[in-house]
């Protein structure tokens, strides 16, 4: 037996918490049915300090929303009774504010997927595009489900790729703060003994002894530079060609990984609007506006181009060659076997798979190159200050 923490409300709008023991969620979860509570959340308690730190965002807000609301409706509860207790229970003051406003909407006789349409920055078109979906076929509470679903392993692969960059990160932060101590803290006490004896310095020395000189003088000028530089940068990525160069460059640097990622996001979210009841040509789009890589992105007009004109899709993604050939080729028996939703749900966990190998190889290459990298400049920095120490000890006295 095992035990899981769990949250739960009752019909009223109660909130209870606790620890239950049971085999498996799913029982957990049949146990607090049978004691009248409708469960929003259960999961196994996380051991150990520190073991996964996680920053709530607008993005996590979103999630517990629609876990929470799917359970509601899922337990028969209707639609705007559930976002009343939602708006009551709810932690995240914004979201509480952005659930009265729907429900708001609902009560003066709006449809949820126009409420949600108003709050274009908490629910992306997928998400709205889904809803509508479910209430034109009358199941929003098997939508909201598949939603929950997608949005977890969106959550769970960004939570990976964040997580498999932290220590790379701090490599580069602590040794750029190394470097730039030993050059603007260290060196100029050496500078003052070395010209006090008025010896020639050897050439390293003087390379390091002015690159100290210069950032400790007209640090502010460097500053100056690299904020240019990156507003000139973030200027022009927001043009559709320089965005479309600089993915350009990125596809190059990182094909692999980058194309992976692509080919897991599209198809889960393809996938996932299928299975939802979304027209094809609609969630193409959908699909294609995920995308992130605008190389990507725009080789998929080619692919919604080619449905319109009953080519299906796996010819039309074959002819855009930007999906690996494993992916093709299951798509392709997907539409050829009437199973296209399933198959992309399948191609999705694979690359998502693949992924965080790949992921985990890149990381096993760059460490060892940064860690030399770093190792070679403050090595350098050293040696040169040996090196104009030992001269010292040449002079005549």
């Amino acid at each position: 037996m095992a035990t899981f923490s769990y949250r739960a409300t009752t019909r009223e709008g109660a909130i209870a918490e606790g620890l239950i023991e049971a085999a498996d969620e799913r029982t957990a979860v049949e146990r607090l049915r049978n004691t009248g509570l409708i469960p929003l959340k259960v999961a196994a308690p996380r051991e150990g300090f520190g073991r996964k730190i996680t920053l709530r965002s607008g993005k996590g807000d979103l999630l517990t929303f629609t876990t929470e609301l799917s359970a509601l409706l899922g337990a028969g509860l209707p639609l705007d009774r559930s976002l009343n207790i939602l708006s009551e229970i709810s932690e995240s003051g914004e979201m509480k504010e952005i659930v009265n406003s729907i429900l708001k909407s609902i009560r003066e006789g709006s449809s949820f997927s126009d409420a949600l349409t108003k709050h274009p920055k908490t629910f992306p078109k997928i998400y709205v595009n889904m809803v509508r979906a479910g209430e034109a076929g009358g199941v929003l509470d098997v939508v909201l489900d598949k939603l929950n679903e997608f949005l977890e392993s969106s959550k769970e692969l960004k939570d990976h790729i964040v997580s498999a960059m932290i220590y790379p990160t701090i490599l580069i932060v602590t040794g750029g703060i190394s470097v730039i101590v030993l050059l603007t803290y260290v060196l100029p006490k050496f500078a003052v003994i070395f010209s006090e004896l008025g010896t020639s310095l050897p050439l390293p020395t003087q390379i390091v002894m002015a690159v100290s000189n210069t950032l400790k003088s007209f640090w502010w000028a460097g500053i100056l530079l690299l904020g240019a530089g990156w507003a000139v940068f973030r200027s022009a990525i927001k043009s559709p060609a320089g965005r479309y160069k600089w993915d350009s460059f990125k596809l190059r640097l990182m094909g692999n990984i980058i194309v992976k990622i692509e080919t897991a996001r599209f198809s889960r979210t393809l996938g996932t609007l299928l299975k939802s009841g979304v027209p094809l040509l609609q969630a193409l789009n959908n699909s294609k506006d995920i995308i992130s890589n605008q190389v990507i992105a725009s080789a998929i007009d080619k692919v919604s181009k080619g449905a319109k004109e009953g080519k299906g899709i796996a010819s039309p993604l074959s002819e855009a060659q930007v999906f690996p050939p494993l992916a093709l080729s299951m798509i392709k028996v997907g539409e050829e076997t009437g199973q296209l939703d399933t198959m992309l749900i399948k191609v999705a966990s694979t690359y998502e798979k693949n992924l965080r190998v790949a992921i985990k190889k890149f990381i096993s290459l760059i460490e060892p190159a940064m860690i030399l990298a770093m190792g070679l400049i403050i090595g350098f920095i050293v040696v040169s200050m040996l090196m104009a120490i030992f001269s010292i000890t040449e002079l005549p006295f």
